[in-house]
């Protein structure tokens, strides 16, 4: 049987008890140095593997942070672009409030949000270090050709359990069961919830800014539209299918206009199609907005729009207008006609599943089908 001694001094030992041999006297000096100091400074070396996506404010890649020792950790760098910035000074001053808003996300600290590291000054372009998250973002989950690709990986049973309870084909993408895309947007709740209640308002709610990772829980990404709430920027970046109407009229932004695009974001999940036509037109575009309440029955499968409860929790948050949305996050999620009633009402009919398994099972097929293309 073995034992472990446990000194008066609560230092770690040798399995055997013994207090273990003393170290280089030079190299105990330099740890006690380091201690001593209080200041810590080193060299932190990286490498731009690939490009994970890109858009109006830079390109993301996959790097590895490298260390002592062969450490080498993964994550994701925002090379942030000055193309749209007239000058420096213009682009010091958004640069300056995306490290502002990086600094407050990254205490955040929520398993729906983005997990925020560093943003560094590289000879004057900014750079933000963010966590690898490996998952597939919604746009690139729900296209068609993936439930083409794993189909011929699997059983027809498990074939079936897929379409009836988690994913099946859409008019456009692949869509969601009710259950399943209530469950993605929960999470995104939560995370919206812990932003809002720093001040801080996301900005840009859409389908590739959301990320589905390898355990089956939904996050949050892309702070690059962020802002404090009260710190509106004069020019501010958007989606404009995503947006909500208020932000198109120049109106002032608020947590509420995140709800409406993440509701424009459960409206696609469970339609398995954008919820706008493709136009140049703002008029228009502000139109097809404004009467999307009202067209939930034309969108949706006869299984979505025959559920009063989930119709409901839709319009509660892409209301036209920002007063007849939900209050806030958390009360999207518990009031009465919020995402947790439906849940509970799927459990009260026997039509609930494990939601995050399912996900996560589902994820690691469609991981094993990429490695085997």
């Amino acid at each position: 049987m073995q034992s472990t001694t446990f000194a008066g001094d609560f230092r770690t030992r040798t399995l055997g008890g013994d207090a273990g041999r003393v170290c280089d006297a030079e190299l105990m000096s330099r740890y006690q140095l380091l201690l001593d100091d209080r200041k810590l400074q080193w060299m932190a070396y990286h490498s731009l593997d690939r490009v994970l996506g890109s858009g109006g404010q830079g390109i993301v890649f996959l790097s590895s942070r490298q260390g002592a020792d062969g450490f080498k950790l993964p994550v994701a760098m925002k090379v942030f672009s000055p193309e749209r910035f007239g000058s420096q000074a213009g682009y010091n001053d958004s640069m300056a409030r995306i490290g502002q808003v990086a600094s407050s996300v990254a205490r955040i600290q929520h398993e729906g949000v983005l997990s925020v590291h560093d943003f560094i000054d590289r000879n004057r372009i900014r750079i933000l270090i963010m966590e690898w998250i490996d998952g597939y973002d919604l746009r690139d989950l729900l296209r068609l050709e993936r439930m083409s690709k794993i189909r011929g990986r699997l059983t027809q049973r498990r074939w079936d359990y897929i379409n009836n309870v988690i994913v099946t084909a859409g008019p456009a993408q692949a869509r969601f069961k009710a259950g399943v895309a209530v469950a993605i947007v929960r999470d995104c709740l939560a995370g919206l919830a812990a932003m809002h209640r720093e001040n801080i308002v996301h900005g840009d709610i859409k389908m590739s800014n959301i990320m589905i990772k390898r355990t089956g829980h939904a996050k949050l990404i892309d702070i690059g539209s962020a802002f404090e709430m009260g710190k509106q920027p004069q020019i501010f970046t958007c989606t404009p299918a995503y947006a909500a109407p208020e932000v198109l009229e120049n109106a002032p932004v608020s947590p509420r206009s995140d709800l409406a695009s993440l509701g424009y974001v459960l409206v696609e999940l469970l339609s398995g199609q954008p919820c706008f036509a493709d136009t140049d037109s703002l008029r228009n575009l502000l139109e097809q907005k404004r009467s999307l309440p009202n067209r939930l029955h034309e969108i949706f499968p006869q299984e979505v729009s025959c559920n009063g409860l989930l119709m409901n929790f839709c319009r509660g948050l892409i209301s036209p207008d920002p007063s007849r949305r939900f209050p806030s996050a958390e009360a999207a999620e518990l009031l009465q006609e919020g995402a947790a009633s439906f849940h509970r009402q799927l459990v009260l009919s026997d039509l609930a599943s494990e939601y995050d398994n399912d996900i996560r099972i589902w994820i690691e097929e469609l991981k094993l089908s990429d490695q085997q293309e």
